[in-house]
């Protein structure tokens, strides 16, 4: 098949463009040039702004696709640029949704496929279910040949996976770990959460891919293994031979007390327990089957970022706040105690 992916190099992608290649697939990506040391020698990179649209049309020329998959559309803006770049010019249209998109707070913790999209905790998954909205429309009045993926957390070797980390990623909480010092779990750790690894999740997405059964469907795609966040934070201080020192705190006490996103990537999210029912990806895809469990998977990311410094990236603001949340947490809990 001849695939065209929009980005290609992300903590998803890079499996499945990886995936495709080693199945002797003609993989293209469109992006600015990101991470192409790392990529199989048989994939070609179109190096250009997705957003120029004109400069699109001069990349790809008159070429073809079996399928298109769309990466980093966030927005409906950028779906509805899409639709413009390859409608005709494509037999499937895979467009990255969120698992976040799902009801909250959920009616069932059993998610399924028609459990209904509604968050109004958090602009990204509102922001989602509006472009899966105009896909959908757009396959029901023109038939644009979309199928749409829903990921949960899904992780890679770069990054561990976590409830509450700063906006430079997930190094400085294991780095505390490694220091002996506190960190913060949301809640009190024992709500259920599941985390996939990326070359799971690439199995699943890449048995979409040409698979005619698939047009007009969403499906969402993770590990049937569900694990608590206690459980996730242990096996990382496992991985680094240190540990755990937990500071239990309530996500809504974290969503006011911060300027990061705590309300939609916790209460709209990561604090609720969820369990994926995946019988519709399974049926899609028979052979699917995730097979790295969390704890190896971590243990696997963890020696990976040890053994790449510059995997490192010190977060000094979101260290600083840790300490500060985390000594008004226990002063308070002295003078009530006093």
């Amino acid at each position: 098949m001849k695939v065209l992916f929009i980005g290609g190099t992300g903590t998803i992608s890079m499996a499945i463009t990886r995936r495709l290649a080693a199945q002797g697939h003609t993989v293209y990506l469109l992006n600015r040039g990101s991470r192409t040391a790392e990529l199989p020698e048989n994939v070609t990179v179109l190096q250009g702004d997705i957003n120029d649209e004109a400069a699109v049309q001069k990349l790809t020329g008159g070429m073809e696709f079996d399928a298109v998959g769309e990466f980093i559309g966030f927005v409906p803006a950028q779906v509805q640029r899409d639709v413009r770049l390859f409608s005709g010019k494509m037999r499937q249209y895979l467009y990255i949704s969120s698992a976040s998109a799902y009801q909250k707070p959920a009616a069932d913790s059993v998610i399924t496929e028609s459990t209904p999209l509604a968050n109004p905790y958090w602009q990204y998954s509102r922001d989602k279910i509006a472009c899966e909205a105009y896909l959908m429309e757009e396959y029901r009045k023109n038939g644009f040949p979309v199928t749409v993926v829903r990921p949960s957390h899904t992780y890679d070797e770069r990054s561990v996976p976590l409830g509450v980390h700063g906006k430079m990623g997930s190094w400085q909480v294991v780095k505390r770990i490694m220091e002996g010092k506190p960190v913060i779990i949301h809640g009190d750790g024992t709500s259920h959460w599941t985390i996939t690894h990326n070359s799971d999740f690439a199995k699943a997405y890449t048995g979409l891919v040409g698979n005619i059964h698939a047009i007009g469907q969403a499906y969402h795609i993770t590990s049937d293994e569900r694990v608590t966040w206690n459980q996730i934070y242990q096996c990382i201080a496992d991985a680094v031979g240190r540990p755990l020192k937990a500071v239990h705190i309530a996500s809504e006490f974290l969503a006011a007390v911060s300027d990061y996103d705590f309300t939609g990537s916790l209460i709209g999210d990561k604090a609720c327990s969820v369990i994926f029912d995946n019988t519709k990806i399974k049926r899609a895809v028979p052979d699917f089957t995730a097979a790295v469990r969390a704890d190896q998977g971590i243990r696997q990311t963890v020696e990976h970022i040890l053994a790449h410094p510059e995997l490192q990236t010190e977060d000094p603001e979101f260290d600083a706040w840790c300490d500060k949340v985390i000594a008004a947490y226990e002063n308070l809990k002295g003078a009530l105690q006093a």
